[in-house]
């Protein structure tokens, strides 16, 4: 059974990408519907796969690391294309192919009659590869390829639509941001080498705890920067709601169910470092109670389908964190989960709406749709309810458990800021469900005329959203702290902790988040059903908020200021410089000669003549002594290398002792 379970894990990342490669080079002679079942059905045997993985991971307790190919050796440094499938890795397996396999599917009706069909389902399987290199790899080498091509394939996604402006700068910002978290990455890894002299996760997980408390914060916090990047916390959050621009599959896959939460994978992943430095998790802990908050205020006065999703994202990536940084990881995880299905949900949702509104996002030109598109309408309120947290959706066992991980532990203001969070997310989330589905319909009459329902292909990965979003948390996180989920995660990342609460505590606890969720829905109820005319009332009245809040708090515009038009104008100085004096320099020599011919006067050709004797002395000088070095003794170029060789070596072993 072992010779078969490693089979598997070598195929799970191969058959994308032999769909990838096959509808890469090869699309434009295949039919559309050759390029598509050959894109889903990939990631679906993929997701086969990952099941027969899981079974026998749960049923052997096994770790299985694989090496499927011995890549660099030398010295200390080994490094192979190899993969690490435990408990943690299963569970992100199944999340990546099971969630990503259902929105393949709905991509074939949504792309349907695209014109760069064949190259969108490339870009989705090369996206799947790398994803899966990210979450399988048993080192940190491995992790950043897969880290890098999913930064690569979400800058191909989201600028699907490359004639479109608004597209274009959208994917060179995600790439570009993603780069400066990428860059704190690379110095954890260069950090985690020089002290423990490998790159692989068992090797150094097992003299971690030999650092010392300064060196474990320094890589903690270089990995966390990041985490920010990938996952989109602040400061580095801008990117994310702006790559709305990609399809909206593209949205619900890489920016709510997988690519957004690698940072997560990589704190827990790298969970023994992070729990050696207290001020790490400190640092991780508000960062995601910050952002979670952040992001929700923005979301109440978003007026685009999709921001609103998109700001929902990262405010629920906070709370993945927040759980991260106190300890919660299982729970973080168990968020992780419960959070791809019910946001897929409603991206994929998102998409059937605009698809009935032939491409409309624009929530204000909206209502009355939940006659229209009814299994739409019903499969979106699912999704709402699950990410307000109420009982017993998905969103309430995960979410509650992570703000009740905070109260219990004494992390009172962290609890505060995640409930505050709570409310918020359950307001602007029945916003917007009353505004898209109820009260009169705001469209034009042309757009009402041509309202439709989507596809069985479309509405039908829906339904199985729909039913994960119901029952996964239950079946998953039941009892809270002691479910299942949280038993099989345990031998990897340990168990979420000495629960102190009484039972009496925790039932109190369940019921205050459910009261605050219900609090927001009846604040939403009332504000855009009984009456609307007192939330425009209040826009108006709080004009100076309402407007910050929309144009989210100016930090792009901050971001230009400070950052982006400065190096502009260095950039356009450097251009000078180059153009100017360099190029200039080069100019002038030849000038001097011309200066030197007939027509100048004696003085003008004795300085340009010294000018030149100078230069040419010193450049016969250098040429002179330069010659003795190729003398053309092949034994002398041998010594020249084992020299070089030699002072390279010397200068290595320097930066490695230091």
């Amino acid at each position: 059974m072992s010779d078969l379970t490693d089979l598997l894990i070598k195929l799970i990342p191969v058959l994308p990408l032999l769909a990838a490669i096959s509808n890469g080079l090869l699309g434009s002679r295949y039919s559309h519907d050759v390029a598509h079942r050959l894109a889903w059905g990939s990631v679906g045997l993929s997701f086969l796969c990952a099941i027969g993985v899981f079974v026998d991971v749960v049923r052997t307790g096994t770790t299985h690391e694989v090496i499927a190919y011995q890549w660099i050796f030398g010295g200390d440094l080994t490094i192979n294309l190899a993969y690490l499938v435990d408990p943690l890795t299963c569970m992100w397996l199944l999340v990546v192919t099971g969630v990503g396999f259902v929105i393949h599917v709905y991509s074939v009706g949504y792309m349907h009659g695209e014109a760069g069909f064949t190259r969108y389902f490339t870009y989705m399987n090369l996206f799947m590869v790398s994803m899966l290199l990210l979450v399988m790899g048993n080192n940190y080498v491995v992790l950043f390829i897969g880290w890098e091509g999913v930064g690569l394939c979400s800058y191909l996604l989201i600028g699907y639509y490359y004639d479109k402006v608004s597209a274009a700068k959208a994917a060179t910002k995600a790439f570009v941001v993603n780069r400066i978290g990428d860059a704190g990455f690379l110095l954890a890894i260069f950090l985690v080498f020089i002290n423990f002299h490998t790159l692989d996760y068992t090797k150094v997980f097992a003299q971690v705890g030999d650092l010392s408390p300064e060196m474990a914060t320094a890589i903690a916090l270089c990995l966390l920067i990041g985490a920010v990047g990938k996952s989109a916390q602040l400061p580095l959050h801008t990117w994310l709601p702006d790559a709305m621009e990609g399809p909206t599959p593209v949205s619900a896959l890489i920016h709510a169910a997988t690519m957004v939460t690698a940072g997560v994978y990589m704190i827990v992943r790298n969970h023994v470092i992070f729990d050696m430095s207290p001020v790490a998790m400190s640092v991780v802990a508000y960062v995601g109670g910050a952002t979670a908050l952040f992001a929700a205020t923005i979301g109440l006065v978003q007026t685009d389908i999709k921001r609103v999703l998109a700001y929902s994202t990262v405010s629920q990536l906070g709370y993945m964190f927040l759980g991260c940084g106190i300890g919660a990881y299982s729970a973080a995880v168990f968020h992780v989960i419960t959070h791809a299905f019910f946001k897929a949900l409603l991206f994929l949702s998102a998409g059937s709406v605009i698809h009935a509104l032939s491409g409309e996002q624009d929530i204000r030109k909206m209502g009355g749709l939940s006659q229209k598109i009814p299994w739409t309408h019903r499969l979106f309120l699912i999704g709402t309810i699950a990410i307000a947290g109420l009982p017993p959706l998905a969103g309430f066992w995960s979410k509650d458990e992570i703000m009740g991980h905070a109260f219990v532990h004494d992390h009172y203001l962290l609890y505060g800021i995640a409930a505050v969070g709570a409310f918020l997310t359950s307001f602007y989330m029945f916003r917007l469900t009353y505004l898209t589905f109820y009260g009169a319909s705001r469209m034009d009459h042309h757009t009402e005329e041509h309202v439709h329902e989507s596809p069985m292909v479309m509405v039908g990965p829906l339904m199985v959203l729909g039913i994960l979003s119901v029952v996964g948390g239950i079946g998953l996180g039941f009892p809270p702290e002691h479910g299942w989920l949280h038993q099989f995660l345990a031998p990897v990342i340990g168990p979420l902790g000495e629960h102190e609460a009484s039972i009496g505590l925790m039932v109190l606890l369940m019921g205050v988040a459910t009261v605050i969720a219900l609090l927001g829905w009846g604040l939403a109820h009332y504000l855009y059903s009984v009456s609307p005319s007192t939330a425009e009332g209040w826009s108006t009245k709080f004009s100076g908020a309402y407007k910050t809040l929309l144009n989210k708090y100016y930090i792009d515009e901050l971001y230009d200021f400070i950052v982006v038009e400065p190096l502009k104008r260095l950039g356009e100085f450097l251009d000078w410089f180059d153009r100017t004096v360099v190029d200039g320099v080069v100019r002038g020599v030849g000038q001097m000669a011309d200066w030197g011919s007939a027509g100048s006067t004696w003085v003008e050709k004795y300085i340009v003549y010294a000018g030149l004797n100078i230069i040419g002395y010193g450049n016969h000088l250098v040429a002179r002594e330069g010659r003795k070095v190729q003398s053309g003794m092949v034994h002398h170029y041998a010594a020249l290398i084992v020299a070089g060789l030699f002072l390279l070596a010397l200068v290595v072993q320097f930066f490695i002792e230091q």
